[in-house]
This record gives C-alpha cells, sequence and structure tokens, in this order.
C-alpha cells in the first residue's frame, strides 16, 4: 500500500493550569459558562465539517472509558464511524465495529497508521502525549484552553523529560471562552 502524506496531531481540551482531567479522571470542570463577546461562534456545521477531515483516532484506554461514559450518560459517541484504535494492555469492552484494540510498540503502531490514514489524531491521554512527543512521533499539537484553573490534576503531557521546542500556527478565540492553540512540533 502506498504511502499516504499524513499528520499526527495531538489534540485535548485541557484547563488554562495545563490539566486534562482531575486525578481521578473525572472531567466535570469542562462545562464551563464563559462568554466572550470578541470570540468566534462555533456552529454545528464547522465541527461536523472539522471532525470529517480527521482520518483514525488514537487514544489510550483511560480516555476510551471516559468516551464510554459520555456515551452512557447521553452524549452520545464522539468520533462517528471514524476509525478508533485504543492503545491498553487490559482487556477492554469493544463498544462499536469502528474500534480496535493495540499493545505492542507505540512507534510502530503510528508508523503502521501513516500509511493507511492522512490526519492521525491523538485524543488523549496524558501519559499517551508525553510519549508521543518524546518519541518524536507527533506533527502537531492542538490545545483547547478552557477558561478555568483545577489546581491539580492529570497533566496534558505527564513524564516529559526535556523540553520541546514548537512554533505557533494558528490561534483563535471563541464565544465560550476557549481558546484553540495549533503548534508545529519542531524537530
Amino acid at each position: 500500500m502506498a504511502r499516504h502524506e499524513s499528520c499526527v496531531t495531538i489534540h485535548m481540551a485541557a484547563s488554562l493550569d495545563g490539566y486534562i482531567a482531575r486525578r481521578d479522571g473525572s472531567v466535570d470542570w469542562m462545562e464551563t459558562a464563559d462568554e466572550f463577546a470578541g470570540g468566534e461562534e462555533m456552529d454545528a456545521d464547522y465541527v461536523r465539517d472539522f471532525l470529517a477531515g480527521i482520518d483514525c483516532y488514537v487514544m489510550g484506554s483511560g480516555t476510551y472509558r471516559t468516551a464510554l461514559d459520555f456515551e452512557r450518560r447521553g452524549l452520545g459517541w464522539a468520533y462517528g464511524d471514524t476509525p478508533v484504535l485504543v492503545l491498553s494492555r487490559r482487556a477492554q469492552e469493544r463498544s462499536r465495529a469502528s474500534v480496535t484494540f493495540h499493545s505492542g510498540d507505540l512507534r510502530d503502531v503510528i508508523s503502521g497508521l501513516r500509511t493507511r490514514h492522512g490526519a492521525i489524531w491523538v485524543a488523549g491521554g496524558g501519559k499517551l502525549s508525553g510519549e508521543m512527543v518524546r518519541l518524536g512521533l507527533a506533527d502537531e499539537i492542538r490545545y483547547s484552553i478552557l477558561p478555568v484553573l483545577i489546581g491539580k490534576g492529570i497533566g496534558f503531557f505527564e513524564g516529559l523529560d526535556a523540553d520541546v521546542a514548537l512554533h505557533l500556527l494558528e490561534s483563535k478565540a471563541y464565544r465560550s471562552g476557549m481558546v484553540a492553540l495549533r503548534y508545529a512540533v519542531r524537530r
């Protein structure tokens, strides 16, 4: 199979102080009530078109369990029919045909995905994001900063052991008070 031009993007929503979840994994703080009058509107058509450009998702088992919990609570499955690869060393509940599981070497996983997919999105968690950056597997980082400080929790990039240079590609402020940043990872 021919190699596609691919881009591996790490994306997560996080608090301003850099946490993607509380220590217990909860994300109740994501429901914020801020309003920034000068911000852009994020309408349903924009979101639908944006998500249609993602070819596959990669996530850790904790993020997968959070997604299943959202679905059980009536909030839906955020990933539609797009393939989702869950990295886990433990057996997990398979919720749909689009979900697969893998427990091998992360470099091999990403290399294999790059041959089949263009837009590869890493949707969490903190350990996976840190490992992706440490191994030089990420091309972009998208950080959606929510207008809240939670003080402690699971960091966006757990376990980084060196500085990582980034280049700002885009920034947007939304009416919800969220600020979206898009960075290229410098090699």
